[in-house]
C-alpha cells in the first residue's frame, strides 16, 4: 500500500471513530427505561448517516446496533417490529461505524439495576488495557491487564470473548485481544487496528448461544434458485458485502424465510446472541485505537 493510500486509510479510520464516539454518546443519553430497541437502533443508524453527511463522508453502520440487556453479553439487535422496551436492566449498547469499509467499533454499557461497580469494573478493565498498550507489546499482556482489574473488583472477565482487529470490509480480524492472560497471542506492531473490548460479569465468566438470531453476514456468495433469496443476495453483496446486517435491513418480502434459504446454503451465517447465564449480568465497555509508535491512538474516545 502507498503512503498515500495508507494516509487516506487512517484518517478513514479516524473520521468512523469521531462519528461513532459522538453517536455512541447521543444513544447513551438517549437510552432509558421504557425507550424501545428498534427506537434506539434506528436512532443511531440514521444519526451515523447524518453525521457523515455533515462531514461530507459516506459514514453508515458497521454492523446493526446490538442492544444486549442483563445476562446477555452481545449480538442482542431489534427485530423488524420490534416493540420490545428496555426495562431497569444493565444494558449494552455496541455500534460501529464504517467509511468506504474502514471500521470503528465502540460499546458502552447504560446502568438501570444500580449494580455501577460492574459497569466501573468493565471501564477500568479498558483503561488499564488502553495503558499497556504499544508496538511490540503481546497481547496475553494486555488480557491480563484486564482480567486484573475486573478480579479487583471480586467479578469475572468473560473468557470466551475478545477484542479483535479491524480491517476493510472485516469487523473481526487478526489479532485476538483476550480478556484474561494467555500465553499464546501475538505482539502489535505499529499500524495496528484493533477493538479492546473488556467483559465483567457476576457469573462464571463464560457465554453461550441463545435462540435469538437477527444478525448475518455474507460467508460466500453461491448460485441461489429462490427468487427472493436471490434477492435478498444481491442486496447483501451490493450494500453489505462482508459486513454483518440486520434482518430488518432487508428489502426483501419474507426476509426471515430468504435468510433461512442462505444459511441452509452456507450463503450466509447468523450471530446468535451470546449470554450468561440466567440471572447473572455482563457490562461492556469497548474503544478502537490505531497502534502509534509510542503507544496508541484511540479514535472512538
Amino acid at each position: 500500500m502507498s503512503d498515500k493510500l495508507d494516509a487516506e486509510k487512517y484518517e478513514k479510520h479516524r473520521q468512523a471513530g469521531e462519528i461513532l464516539a459522538q453517536v455512541r454518546d447521543e444513544a447513551a443519553e438517549r437510552t432509558e427505561v421504557g425507550t424501545g430497541y428498534l427506537e434506539i437502533s434506528e436512532w443511531a443508524e440514521e444519526r451515523i448517516r447524518e453525521l457523515g453527511d455533515d462531514r461530507g463522508v459516506p459514514a453508515e453502520p458497521a454492523f446493526p446496533v446490538n442492544v444486549s440487556v442483563d445476562n446477555e453479553a452481545a449480538h442482542g439487535a431489534a427485530a423488524p417490529g420490534d416493540d420490545r422496551t428496555i426495562g431497569e436492566e444493565m444494558v449494552k449498547l455496541d455500534i460501529g461505524v464504517h467509511i468506504d469499509g474502514w471500521l470503528a467499533d465502540t460499546a458502552v454499557t447504560v446502568d438501570f439495576t444500580g449494580t455501577a461497580d460492574l459497569v466501573e469494573a468493565a471501564e477500568e478493565a479498558l483503561d488499564a488495557a488502553l495503558e499497556q498498550v504499544e508496538p511490540g507489546v503481546h497481547t496475553g499482556e494486555i488480557g491480563a491487564a484486564i482480567e486484573s482489574t475486573i478480579d479487583g473488583y471480586g467479578y469475572n472477565p468473560v473468557v470466551n470473548l475478545t477484542g479483535h482487529g479491524l480491517g476493510r470490509w472485516d469487523q473481526h480480524t487478526a489479532p485476538n485481544i483476550p480478556n484474561r492472560g494467555v500465553d499464546s497471542g501475538t505482539e502489535l506492531a505499529v499500524g495496528d487496528v484493533v477493538a479492546i473490548e473488556p467483559f465483567a460479569t457476576d457469573g462464571g465468566g463464560k457465554v453461550t448461544e441463545g435462540a435469538q438470531e437477527e444478525i448475518y453476514a455474507l460467508e460466500e456468495e453461491a448460485s441461489v434458485r429462490n427468487r427472493q433469496a436471490r434477492q435478498a443476495l444481491e442486496q447483501i453483496v451490493e450494500e453489505f458485502k462482508t459486513l454483518p446486517f440486520a434482518r430488518r435491513w432487508l428489502d426483501t418480502r419474507r426476509a426471515k424465510m430468504a435468510l433461512r434459504r442462505l444459511e441452509q446454503q452456507g450463503v450466509v451465517h447468523g450471530y446468535p446472541v451470546l449470554q450468561e447465564s440466567e440471572g447473572t449480568l455482563v457490562a461492556q465497555r469497548e474503544h478502537t485505537v490505531i497502534v502509534t509508535e509510542d503507544g496508541c491512538e484511540v479514535t472512538t474516545r
